[in-house]
């Protein structure tokens, strides 16, 4: 039995042959094979054998729509809503998860938990929550209740097939290693997977937090087993032009012991509960990094801590450049 083409294709990329590899595709999507479309598509967002464009991109998963593709479908809502290859649309975007819902119940899932939220044309929220202070300087408030248990679960569930062992690539090696202070299972929800609900939560943090959605790194989902936990740090990035000034933390589960994010120098330790967020400050009035707002996540004793996590720059920021 022959290969599939993507099959063939990726063989032929790990030999380097990267022009024999979309040739291959782009011919067999050109012969309607929706499966080579969607491969040339995420090439096209990786920049991956073949130059990062994103427009591009977008009229290969729309061509793999076209067909049928529903996995494709979902792709395409999320790219429009975020605005990859063409300026940001939400309500086109909604319109496409209302044509993909009739068909797919992942979509009509989506289209009832974007339906209790109370949500402007744009996807912003209406309202945004009252916070309780927790510390002064450096800014540390609780929002009880941010998210909804559905929300939670919708958050989780994002995230759970992209789940690996938290690490970071070895500067003088270029491999990933084994994170050095955070042991736990991680995922970032990137932006062909940030669907409608997940966005509109991006906007919601971005309301608590006073910052626009575009200054949010792509959300971080991390899963702590007994044992895991984050050690003292600070979540700004040395040297960086364009830093970390906040940090969004939500809890998404109960029914499980230990995991409390502990501000030593602050003298404030935060016990998790579901649909919970917290919001800090990572920076001085003048840019640098505040040593005060370091902190860790305590090791979980039982069970498994699931947490979202919205790392906020200074100036807005594309998904497509963060490695």
């Amino acid at each position: 039995m022959a290969m599939p083409p993507v099959d063939q294709a990726l063989a032929l990329a790990a030999q380097r042959r990267s022009q024999d590899a979309v040739q291959l595709l782009t011919a067999a999507g050109d012969a309607g094979d929706v499966d080579a479309l969607m491969q040339l598509a995420m090439w096209r967002f990786g920049g991956e054998h073949m130059p990062r464009d994103l427009a591009a991109g977008r009229d290969l998963v729309r061509r793999a729509v076209a067909i049928g593709h529903v996995d494709g479908a979902l792709i395409e809502v999320a790219l429009t809503a975020n605005g990859s290859g063409s300026p940001a649309n939400w309500q086109a975007a909604l319109a496409l998860l209302r044509t993909a819902a009739a068909g797919d119940h992942v979509a009509a899932r989506h289209l009832k938990l974007l339906a209790a939220m109370a949500l402007d044309d744009d996807g912003e929220p209406r309202s945004s929550p009252a916070g309780e202070r927790l510390c002064d300087a450096p800014e540390l408030t609780r929002y009880p209740r941010l998210f909804t248990p559905d929300e939670c679960a919708h958050v989780a569930m994002a995230a759970q097939d992209l789940m690996e062992p938290s690490s970071v690539l070895d500067p003088a090696t270029g491999r990933r290693i084994a994170h050095p202070i955070r042991t736990s299972d991680g995922a970032v929800i990137g932006p062909t997977r940030e669907d409608l609900v997940i966005q509109a939560l991006n906007r919601r943090i971005g309301a608590i937090s006073g910052t626009a959605v575009q200054q949010g790194e792509p959300l971080a989902v991390l899963r702590y087993s007994p044992g895991q936990q984050y050690r003292l740090h600070l979540d700004t990035i040395a040297g960086a032009a364009n830093q970390r000034i906040k940090t969004v933390l939500v809890y998404l589960n109960d029914g499980y012991a230990g995991g409390e994010t502990q501000f030593p120098t602050l003298g404030v330790t935060v016990r998790p509960r579901a649909g919970d967020a917290i919001v800090f400050t990572n920076t001085l009035p003048d840019g640098r990094p505040d040593e005060r707002a370091r902190h860790a996540g305590l090791p979980v004793t039982q069970g498994a801590k699931w947490l979202a996590t919205r790392w906020i720059r200074a100036a807005p920021i594309s998904p497509w450049e963060i490695g």
